[in-house]
């Protein structure tokens, strides 16, 4: 089923999707950071550039990798005037900045003391820098032009959830799992702060002294949790994993919306990072299938890996990770009120029924304290991102629902065959069974794969 839906991709990709055509992003080849989930957010073409798999000074092999992967961006990019034919405005005029943002990557780059004597590289670099700002200035003029609506269509993002990320929810079954989301959000976050009126506010960190040993303690903190509580079978590269993302002091007025909750408490978005447990685990132990083993096209691992990442905030919260922190449960609740708020701006981006700019309006007006409104460039790339790849906006919502969903029924099951069930062997469940979307694991754990006949019937 999973390469079905991979081929179901290709096709969606050929006819509708089309990032060739209609993305200008897509041509994006520097990348300078490893993804927090399988494979890159969004249409990505196959010959990208990744500088954080490189260790400088480099060895002759190497450079000659380094080589090989930058010789593709002159004639990239002179390709990408011709196949970019489309019409589709928000993408376009969204999609400059991260062509943009590639020169400067590649600035930093040239800046690399190791690499000045290597006249051959330093003369690829400059070429590359030159044709990534012709490519940009040429997107700003043509982008004049442009008038078309980005989105899919309700229709197409229905066919595309179901038939390619296996999400067994139309359009509008989304829209109110997301607006129920969103509403519950906002009432718990209310009550809790009802509940916490006498206690003492939450202090942010206000130094990277502070910071540093307030993320220490966090760390320590969420994953003795997880062994002490037996939730997950914690493997010794967990601690690693999550060591290498603490993060550091942010001042207060560039604070983006995740780190204004890590500098109240880190853990929230550290049980998030459970996406970095699943990344050493596949770099670990990877799966025997060879269907399994990678990421799978299209971003298809969506539902499992976001929906996870952010289904752990509220059940480790819900589990009595804060005992020693009440106040921070308000974070958890704030966290999933802007999931929804921008899923559902997402959802009527792609409808047609909002552009990205008022989808991003929802994203930001409805996410609590004005979290969203202290720092526009999260709040552009997410967006831009949701509208470049139909379903990874509501992803975290819709792929915690359906991993609530399947603890349900598999607690259920258990329950009337009069057996217990054991909280880690549902979470080691999940992780012995590849990165695949959530409603195929639930097939998997229970043995019933009925919540999937909206899909083949």
């Amino acid at each position: 089923m999973i390469v079905w839906a991979e081929m179901n991709g290709y096709d969606f990709n050929h006819r509708i999707l089309k990032p060739w055509t209609r993305d200008p992003a897509f041509y994006k080849t520097v990348w300078t950071y490893r993804s927090d989930v399988p494979a890159h957010e969004g249409p990505t073409h196959h010959a990208t550039t990744e500088l954080w798999t490189y260790s400088f000074p480099l060895s002759p092999e190497e450079r000659e990798r380094l080589i090989k992967d930058l010789k593709v961006i002159v004639p990239l990019n002179k390709q990408a005037k011709k196949n970019l034919t489309g019409n589709a405005r928000d993408l376009w005029v969204a999609g400059i900045r991260d062509i943009e943002t590639q020169a400067t990557d590649l600035a930093v780059l040239k800046k690399e003391v190791s690499i000045q004597d290597n006249t051959e590289l330093m003369s690829l670099i400059d070429e590359s820098i030159e044709s990534t700002k012709d490519l940009a200035s040429w997107l700003i003029t043509e982008s004049k032009s442009k008038t078309g609506p980005s989105g899919i269509g309700k229709d197409n993002y229905t066919w595309y959830m179901q038939n390619v990320h296996l999400v067994p929810l139309s359009w509008e079954d989304e829209v109110m799992i997301l607006k129920r989301e969103l509403a519950r959000a906002w009432s718990s976050l209310k009550l809790e702060e009802h509940k916490n009126r006498n206690l003492p506010k939450l202090v942010d960190a206000d130094s990277p002294e502070v910071y540093e040993q307030m993320a220490e303690a966090a760390s320590k903190s969420l994953l003795t949790f997880l062994e002490d509580q037996e939730i997950v079978t914690v493997k010794p590269y967990f601690e690693p994993a999550l060591r290498e993302h603490l993060g550091s002091y942010v001042p207060k007025e560039t604070r983006n919306f995740f780190w204004i909750g890590a500098h109240y408490d880190p853990r929230p978005l550290y049980s998030h990072f459970y996406h970095w447990f699943e990344l050493a685990r596949m770099d670990n132990e990877p799966h025997k299938s060879e269907i399994r083993k990678g990421p799978l096209l299209y971003n298809i691992f969506d539902s499992r890996n976001e929906g996870v990442a952010t289904a752990v905030e509220e059940m480790f919260m819900q589990a009595g990770l804060y005992k020693d922190s009440p106040r921070t449960k308000e974070i958890v609740y704030i966290l999933i009120a802007q999931r929804a708020a921008r899923g559902l701006g997402s959802l009527y981006a792609h409808a047609n029924q909002m552009t990205m700019e008022e989808a991003g309006g929802i994203h930001s007006e409805y996410t609590p304290r004005g979290w969203m409104k202290t720092e526009k460039e999260l709040l552009i790339f997410e967006q831009h991102l949701y509208l470049r790849q139909p379903g990874y906006g509501t992803s975290y919502i819709i792929g915690k629902y359906l991993m609530e969903n399947s603890l349900a029924e598999y607690a259920r099951i258990l329950e009337s065959q009069n057996k217990t069930f054991v909280l880690r062997d549902f979470f080691d469940t999940i992780n012995t069974m590849g990165n695949i979307p959530m409603a195929l694991g639930q097939w998997q754990m229970t043995g019933s794969n009925d919540h999937l006949k909206i899909i083949y019937e």
